[in-house]
């Protein structure tokens, strides 16, 4: 049986699901899947996994270090392929290089916010990025901006990257909102009017200014709802806690700990807002998630999210709690407004998907292998 030309690294729609780079490593593994079969084979340690038919694995007891130096030269070898693709920014190259290869750079936070990012993974990646850089044939990246940031801090050409958007996951679309409150309610003990926020817990999402935020809006008695944050407990929100303590606003705040991904659309679709204040994003996928279910969205005029969300969203300034808190207002305030932007975050959110996506991918990846000497 003859191997498609072109291999990709599986491994983070396995080990990463629930984040942006397992939700883009799923989302494109499943799609080659189903309309590139021929052309893209898909590599992960085990013998298959749920939604996958994998033409192509490593034993199941791989280890990392024996992944790069001996499985992959091996496979990529035995198999003449033509180029390898490792979506989760590069890392995890063959020790040797045998074929064209591509990467997908979802940002470069660790040389930007180096403050933000967990000490074992920033060592790994200013470790490894100068090499990735050198040697990767092509680089795909999901926004004008981190374009920007990879030409600027590496000098990488301009012509070897392309930009492809990502998108929605297709489970995230509008629920009935009595529905959604009803199914809050007997699942998380949520009951009435909440702002919204999804994402990480990080001090890069600045959610110490969103609690700030909300409760101006508590004490001014803007709005007697809550501030629903889902997402696994950490110790980002321990601190969290003591600061809503010290605000007067812990009661007022819902940490719902770990939330299954089918159950989003439910919050996204109840929530009176979705508020993103996040210093920077490669591309930002939870707020445009929130446009496709109908959640008019409060975001941060930073990075990449005006590039992704256009006029879809009400801007705030992520440095400024007050005006964080302005815009909340004028949003709860006037049902207009926020019909509006329910109807354009609906369109925006309509304008990405999945299958340009991966149509995109796959071409960028024909053009590097038709440029090889």
């Amino acid at each position: 049986m003859k191997r498609p030309p072109i291999a990709i690294d599986g491994r983070g729609a396995l080990l990463y699901r629930g984040t942006g780079i397992g939700t883009y490593t799923w989302q494109l593994c499943s799609h080659l899947e189903r309309e590139h079969r021929d052309e893209a084979a898909i590599l992960l340690p085990g013998r298959e996994y749920e939604g996958f038919r994998f033409r192509a694995a490593a034993d199941e007891n791989t280890e990392k270090d024996r992944w790069r130096r001996l499985f992959l030269p091996r496979w990529l070898r035995e198999a003449k392929t033509a180029l390898y693709h490792v979506p989760q920014n590069g890392i995890g190259l063959p020790e040797t290089k045998v074929c064209r290869e591509t990467v997908t750079i979802h940002d470069l936070i660790p040389y930007i916010y180096p403050e933000t990012v967990g000490k074992g993974y920033l060592k790994e990646f200013l470790r490894e990025m100068p090499r990735i850089m050198e040697r990767c044939d092509g680089i795909i990246t999901v926004s004008r901006r981190s374009r920007r940031d990879i030409i600027d801090l590496f000098g990488f050409p301009a012509e070897k990257i392309a930009v492809i958007y990502e998108a929605p996951e297709p489970l995230y679309h509008p629920v009935p909102k009595a529905e959604a409150k009803g199914f809050l309610k007997e699942r998380y003990g949520i009951d009435g009017n909440f702002l919204l926020y999804v994402g990480g817990f990080g001090p890069r999402k600045n959610l110490r200014a969103l609690i700030t935020a909300f409760s101006l809006l508590k004490k001014e008695g803007v709005f007697r709802g809550l501030l629903v944050l889902p997402g696994k407990r950490s110790r980002e929100t321990d601190g969290l806690d003591s600061l809503a303590e010290a605000l007067g606003v812990r009661e007022d705040i819902r940490f719902t700990d770990h939330v299954p991904t089918g159950e989003l659309p439910c919050f996204y679709s109840a929530a009176e807002a979705m508020i993103y204040p996040s210093f920077y994003e490669g591309f930002g996928l939870p707020p445009l998630e929130a446009m496709a279910c109908g959640a008019p969205v409060v975001a941060a005029k930073t990075s990449s999210l005006p590039e992704v969300l256009g006029d879809a969203a009400l801007w705030c300034d992520p440095y400024n709690a007050v005006d964080i808190a302005e815009k909340a207002r004028l949003l709860l305030s006037d049902g207009t407004l926020r019909e509006e932007l329910r109807q354009k975050g609906l369109r925006r959110a309509a304008g990405f998907s999945w299958e340009k996506a991966t149509a995109e991918t796959v071409t960028f990846w024909r053009s590097v292998i038709a440029s090889a000497p």
